[in-house]
């Protein structure tokens, strides 16, 4: 087993949203046609071209990342790895509660098909929520973790942590969200790491959501790091939240060492793709609109970003 860790700058643009894409984009229900899955692809090009245009505008190569699907975006893929650009695609299988495996008993299959640079999983987790669902999902999280820390892959393991408020946290606060956020979550993610880390998972990359204090980006570094992994980083994902709070939690996140970047998808390309499907703009011109904003999040992540000590 190798030692987990990755701690070079990491700016992602994830665009593997699938089942929320196809609802919320398109307004597709059912199962699609060939015609359908053809146009998500077609949408998905577009941001993965608003990424390259920002790479060839200034973003270095050597930080920048997608991460797309498999289902819609399988020739990105391919055409990113190729090029030498850092690849994420995700195992799970979408909008489930539940982590499990998009493709079953064969996910170590379908990872090495395209030998990305992360595999990486989405995992709804609250340390107080129903221990039978929590342990479920444990049991297959080590699993993968098992398996990407061996020799048979050379992908590195890469978790998006979502805490969901329970009910009864939410009545504590009286139903307040925000309070939720600052107040409560940050040590439910806390507790969250430290379950699945005793579990034997072993991420090299936590994805966490936004921290409005920088006390509470210090916790999160220091409990991913607490067993001796000091390479291993954190990046802060988007949320879909607007500008000015994904902003907020980049200039929070960045001065922090162990912060390493963000996975800013939504609020980067959301607006722009229904602009563009409503023939309200060009193709080009929303290419460049996608590029304009991933690159303004990355600066704002740059002004503030400490860089790791030399080894």
């Amino acid at each position: 087993m190798r030692n987990p860790g990755f701690d070079k700058p990491l700016y992602i643009l994830p665009f593997d949203h699938r089942g929320s894409f196809q609802k919320k984009m398109f307004g597709w229900n059912r199962a699609l046609t060939g015609e359908q899955t053809a146009e998500i692809a077609a949408a998905k090009r577009v941001i993965y071209d608003g990424f390259l245009a920002a790479v060839d505008a200034g973003v270095s190569k050597d930080k920048a990342g997608i991460l797309v699907d498999e289902q819609f975006g399988a020739a990105i893929l391919r055409d990113a790895g190729a090029a030498g650009y850092s690849t994420s695609c995700p195992a799970e299988k979408s909008g489930q509660d539940e982590f499990d495996f998009e493709y079953g008993e064969n996910f170590a299959e379908h990872i090495e098909a395209f030998h990305p640079t992360f595999c990486k999983v989405l995992v709804r987790y609250n340390p107080e929520g129903d221990p039978i669902l929590n342990r479920s999902q444990t049991i297959r999280l080590t699993r993968l973790s098992d398996y990407l820390r061996s020799k048979r892959s050379s992908s590195l393991f890469m978790f998006e942590l979502l805490v969901p408020p329970e009910k009864n946290q939410m009545n504590r606060l009286n139903g307040d969200k925000q309070a939720y956020d600052l107040k409560l979550r940050p040590s439910l993610m806390a507790g969250a790491i430290e379950e699945l880390q005793e579990a034997g998972i072993e991420p090299d990359v936590w994805k966490i959501e936004g921290l409005d204090r920088r006390e509470d980006c210090e916790r999160i570094v220091a409990v991913a790091r607490r067993r001796g992994s000091d390479k291993v980083g954190c990046i802060i994902l988007g949320r879909g939240e607007d500008d000015s709070k994904v902003g907020g939690w980049l200039t929070t996140a960045s001065a922090v060492p162990g912060f390493i970047g963000f996975a800013v998808g939504r609020t980067t390309f959301w607006s722009t793709l229904v602009d563009w499907r409503a023939n309200k703009i060009t193709r080009e011109n929303g290419v460049t609109e996608i590029a304009r904003r991933y690159r303004e999040f990355v600066d704002a992540f740059e002004a503030y970003r400490v860089a790791a000590p030399a080894s």
